[in-house]
């Protein structure tokens, strides 16, 4: 009979968990392109330095920490016929995809004016992302309140994310090069906004409809519900994991034009190196499911962040070898990275829903909030810090032809794609470890019936 009330009436369509994991082509090209190509177009298309390159990448990403608790604590008191969340990703989405366009659309020359069109443009974008990524990341917990029912529908999410990835990330550089120049990034621009658009469109439409499960926007102030949040010790313990894991895979993400330019040679290098990061995960994210089902969530989280550091050190064993090694280190990386983005993610909507059984208030925005903005600080920091190895090993930036770089410059490229996210994911582990939470308070939660 428990079952019967917990399970079955919340199992949703699927075109609910289609159409909402559709809103992963947004996230998923948003969160990839910039990391993929924006530091390497500062530094050597548009030839700012890279400290101050690190900086224009990191800085608009950082106002989100500021921006995505207030963006979440809006669609929490929204009280729109349409849905509370709903609203948000169609009008922040479509807003998004124009500002997308925008960001590689500037002038090259001279170098200050391309790097100040370059940080406005990115802080429009970093904005707009924030009211569409909020209300999006807050939603399955008022979609379901069944733990599994979650697992599923962030199974469907992370594997279209990683679809988006691939194509996203895949082809942005493939369409860079293949037409050339200025507007060979501007190519890049309006194919991932389009993308973009296409995504926030269809988990807007394939969310309408749905029941959702529902209790009282929180009534004390901001300020307030944020000590209360960071006063949740699991919600602090899944937090710091998962933002250390954001900036390691940042950090490797924004090495792969490097490393494909400089170690290996060119020649769709970078095309080869991001597809094996993230192919597995259209391959391995039903393993990872069967693996959550077997260990719980925590202990999947545990396993793929282990794999993602055997990756990472594979990678930093491999550094001079073959594009086939790099290839199969990177593999396990990408294998590691998915389960990486399933639990945490299926883990988070469980965190919310103790916390609104508790309080008897639905904080899940804020939640989501400070979740959305520290995760776009650590995949901020991810570039900023890469760019710091860089300027640290000498790396030399230039606006035309391809110059020699300096031998410290190489090792640089090396270690900040492999030693130093192997060092950051090691940190996240002692974080993870400490998380408590278990299917048996999530599950006592959802009797409750209020989320």
């Amino acid at each position: 009979m428990t079952q019967s009330r917990s399970v079955a009436p919340d199992a949703l369509p699927r075109r609910v968990r289609i159409g909402y994991g559709l809103g992963g082509v947004a996230t998923g090209s948003f969160g990839t392109v910039p990391g993929l190509l924006l530091l390497p177009y500062l530094t050597d298309h548009i030839g700012v330095g890279a400290a101050i390159a690190g900086l224009i990448v990191l800085l608009p990403k950082a106002w989100d920490v500021v921006l995505n608790p207030i963006a979440g604590r809006l669609s929490d008191r929204s009280a729109h016929p349409d849905g509370r969340r709903r609203p948000f990703l169609l009008r922040a989405g479509l807003v998004l995809a124009g500002c997308f366009v925008l960001l590689f659309a500037g002038p090259s020359a001279p170098t200050w004016l391309g790097g100040g069109w370059v940080a406005l443009a990115f802080l429009a974008c970093a904005t707009a992302y924030a009211f569409f990524q909020v209300p999006y990341v807050a939603m399955p917990a008022e979609l379901t309140s069944d733990y599994a029912e979650r697992t599923r529908l962030m199974t469907w999410r992370v594997a279209i994310l990683a679809l988006a990835i691939l194509l996203s990330g895949g082809l942005s550089p493939a369409i860079r090069d293949a037409v050339g120049g200025a507007w060979g990034y501007r190519a890049v621009g309006i194919f991932v906004a389009l993308l973009i658009a296409a995504g926030a469109y269809a988990a807007w439409r394939g969310t309408a409809g749905v029941r959702l499960h529902d209790v009282a926007a929180p009534v004390a102030g901001l300020g307030e519900q944020l000590r209360l949040v960071a006063a949740t010790p699991d919600f602090r313990r899944l937090l710091t994991a998962y933002v250390l894991q954001a900036l390691a895979t940042g950090c490797m993400l924004a090495g792969v034009d490097y490393v494909a330019r400089w170690v290996v040679g060119g020649g769709g290098a970078a095309t080869v190196i991001f597809v094996c990061f993230v192919a597995p995960a259209l391959v391995v994210m039903p393993l990872w499911q069967a693996v959550g089902d077997r260990l719980g969530k925590k202990g999947g989280f545990l396993l793929a962040s282990l794999v993602l550091l055997t990756g990472a050190l594979a990678i930093f064993v491999v550094r001079e070898g073959s594009l086939a090694l790099l290839a199969a280190a990177v593999a396990v990386v990408g294998i590691g990275y998915a389960g990486t983005q399933l639990f945490p993610l299926a883990m988070l909507p469980d965190v919310a829903a103790v916390d609104a059984a508790r309080t008897g208030e639905n904080r899940v925005g804020v939640f989501t909030g400070v979740w959305t903005g520290a995760e776009t600080l650590g995949l901020a920091l991810g570039p900023g810090l890469y760019a710091a190895v860089l300027a640290l090993g000498g790396y030399v930036s230039s606006s035309g032809d391809s110059m020699r770089q300096p031998a410290g410059a190489i090792d640089a490229i090396q270690l900040g794609f492999s030693l130093v996210p192997a060092v950051v994911i090691a940190l996240s582990l002692l974080a993870l470890a400490r998380y408590r939470l278990d299917e048996s308070a999530v599950r006592a939660a959802s009797e409750e019936g209020i989320v």
